[in-house]
């Protein structure tokens, strides 16, 4: 075995030290700024630093593997030179800035989203223009980089003995360099099978300490290299006839029949009845728009005036549930009312992201021009080969004139500016005597939090709380402006949030923290009232459908939950790899590692309990997840044109 004398082991475990160092202040500082909700006692406290010290090892095997090869691989003569040792010093304060810029960036993030280095880490590498753009919008970035050059050159000139220590060591000889690389490849591979991707994260227990325990930068990419879980290997299952049985029982309707051969395909005929109602439909999906910023769900800053006025006006539901985090997930139980399978969401599953029965394919099947509104520009999360590929044309901030453009950030448009494209679209459409489905994404809600000057009374890119209000201020000026036009009475607004503003918390499905408002308004057409049943985002698409009365052929897992007939609420709320399934007072939670829980009184003190298949709520949340990633792999939720003659469709 090496001896710890030699130059190149010296060297590299002033590195490896100096990482640790940094991961273990970087762990105890998130510790501290969420105490209470880790609610660490002294016997999981030493746990959480055991198990982060594994996670911070396992990754500095594969990280110093580049760094180590050089060391044990140099050339004797190179490595004596005068310039070599300038060299390693400055490679020093390199690793020591990246070990720096790591650990503000961690911050950060956490900051954000609760969590460590995650799928969404993994999307803003992807989407490096709108993300570095925010960041330099939201933060004092250029002088934090040199604050952490200033540091990491601090440091390494504190450092300059212990290096210049080891620069001046014993070299090993090829041979004992060689077996050194060897042993430290099999430890690499070692570590990579006994730390698993899931573990700790995919087990029981606070949220908190889980992520806590981890390390960034191994999550991060753990991410990258594993987008996708398959649910039959990560997930606990049940018989195939069993899960067909529970998952139709779970989407049927009296006025729904089963079409397809697959006994685990929903594919149904439903017969809405009465004529179909040709109304116009605009669906506002807002970014990040949390119930609990509403003063009508309990808020008392005053942030939502118009909202709070529209709900009164509307069909509003007060127990609406997100299925997911990001925005990709809204859209996607929004327009294929599909649960969150584990993994990526659909919409960024490039490649296999067109084709299925979606809400803009069913009323482009009606005759609507069926089109997808972006305040940004659709590249981003994949929106537009994803809209493109399902039955929409797309509007986004690349195809506005820049003069049409008042205001823009980071992530796009205003949502005046998006309003304003929406409003030619209807008018347009309208005097072609063409109905129109209108489907928004907005972004003001979003980092850095910046709009026009003089709407509101709180400064542009002071928090999220001026983005709240300037978001409803928007909205108060669309309604007032499409109250103005001919098509406002024959037109159904929608107003639904894609996500709350923060889902991190003490349990991995918080499930308060997926509470988002909807409201349903047509003066004309629909009376107001509050509608308290526990409502999942997968069942807005066939609940609007079947308020228009409309004949289609469904593969939606959600249903009509305005029917007089309807069975008890529930809601599908999920992570990228937690699933659950919440029944208006419990939650049944699935997890890698085929882990299976319960949450009772889900809303209130959250007891958990591990409990196995024989739970029904357990049966029935399986039913759906199971179904759900069989129906994608198999293509049983594609869209099939030409299944029901014409008078079916309603185009009578």
């Amino acid at each position: 075995m090496p001896q710890l004398h030699y130059a190149q082991i010296r060297y590299l475990s002033i590195v490896v030290l100096a990482w640790l160092t940094v991961f273990t202040l970087t762990r105890s500082l998130l510790l501290v700024s969420h105490l209470a909700d880790a609610n660490i006692s002294i016997s999981n406290l030493m746990g959480l630093y055991a198990i982060g010290m594994i996670y911070d090892l396992s990754f500095l095997l594969y990280a110093t593997l580049p760094m180590a090869l050089y060391l044990l691989l140099c050339p004797r003569a190179i490595w004596q030179q005068r310039w070599h040792k300038k060299f390693m010093a400055s490679a020093m304060a390199l690793s020591l800035f990246v070990m720096l810029f790591t650990a503000v960036a961690e911050w950060l993030f956490w900051d954000e989203f609760g969590v460590r280095f995650n799928f969404i880490a993994v999307d803003y590498l992807v989407y490096s223009e709108e993300v570095i753009n925010n960041i330099l919008e939201s933060y004092p970035i250029y002088p934090l980089l040199a604050l952490l050059a200033i540091l990491a050159i601090g440091l390494t000139f504190i450092l300059r003995r212990p290096l210049a220590a080891a620069l001046d060591a014993p070299r090993m000889a090829p041979k004992q360099a060689l077996y050194s690389l060897g042993v430290l490849l099999l430890l690499a591979g070692l570590s990579s099978a006994f730390v698993g991707q899931n573990s700790p994260r995919g087990i029981g227990g606070n949220a908190y300490q889980r992520e806590l325990a981890s390390n960034g930068p191994f999550q991060f990419f753990a991410a990258f290299r594993n987008n996708e879980l398959d649910y039959q290997q990560f997930y606990s299952t049940l018989p195939e006839s069993e899960v067909a049985g529970l998952l139709r029982s779970e989407v049927s309707e009296p006025n729904a029949r089963f079409i397809g051969s697959d006994p685990l395909d929903i594919r149904r005929e439903i017969d809405n009845p009465g004529q179909p109602k040709r109304l116009n439909v605009v669906l506002v999906t807002i970014e990040s728009l949390s119930a609990k910023y509403l003063g009508s769900f309990g808020d008392n800053r005053g942030l939502t005036p118009n909202l709070d006025a529209l709900r009164k006006q509307s069909l509003a539901f007060s127990n609406f549930y997100a299925t997911g985090t990001r925005t990709d997930r809204g859209l996607e139980a929004i327009t294929l009312s599909i649960p969150p399978t584990p993994g990526r969401s659909i919409v960024k599953r490039i490649g296999r992201e067109a084709g299925y029965a979606s809400l803009g394919q069913q009323f482009a099947a009606q005759g609507y021009d069926s089109a997808f509104l972006y305040g940004g520009r659709g590249y981003f999360d994949n929106m537009n080969a994803f809209f493109g590929g399902n039955g929409y044309r797309i509007v986004d901030q690349s195809s506005v004139a820049e003069a049409d453009i008042a205001f823009k950030n980071a992530w796009g448009m205003s949502d005046e500016d998006l309003y304003k494209q929406a409003l030619k679209i209807a008018d347009a459409d309208h005097a072609a005597g063409k109905p129109f489905f209108l489907q928004l994404m907005t972004t003001s809600n979003h980092r850095p939090y910046t709009y026009p000057e003089g709407r509101i009374d709180i400064p542009s890119g002071d928090g999220r709380e001026g983005a709240v209000k300037y978001t409803d201020y928007a909205i108060g000026q669309l309604l007032a402006q499409v109250r103005e036009k001919p098509w406002f009475k024959d037109t159904l607004f929608v107003f639904v949030a894609d996500h709350t503003a923060g889902s991190a918390g003490k349990e991995d499905l918080p499930v308060a923290n997926y509470h988002i408002p909807l409201f349903i308004y047509a003066p004309e057409h629909i009376e107001p009232r509050e509608f308290t049943d526990v409502v999942s985002q997968i069942d807005l698409a066939p609940t609007l459908l079947g308020m228009l009365n409309i004949d289609y052929v469904s593969t939606f897992f959600g249903r009509n939950v305005l029917r007089e007939d309807r069975t008890a609420g529930r809601a599908l709320v999920g992570n990228y790899q937690h699933l659950g399934l919440f029944d208006g007072n419990n939650l049944a939670i699935l997890s890698p590692r085929r882990g299976m829980r319960k949450h009772e009184d889900a809303l209130g003190l959250s007891h958990e309990s591990i409990i196995g298949t024989d739970d029904g709520l357990l049966r029935r949340d399986i039913a759906y997840y199971q179904g759900a990633s069989y129906a994608f792999q198999k293509g049983l939720i594609a869209w099939r044109s030409g299944l029901l003659p014409d008078e079916k469709l309603g185009l009578r």
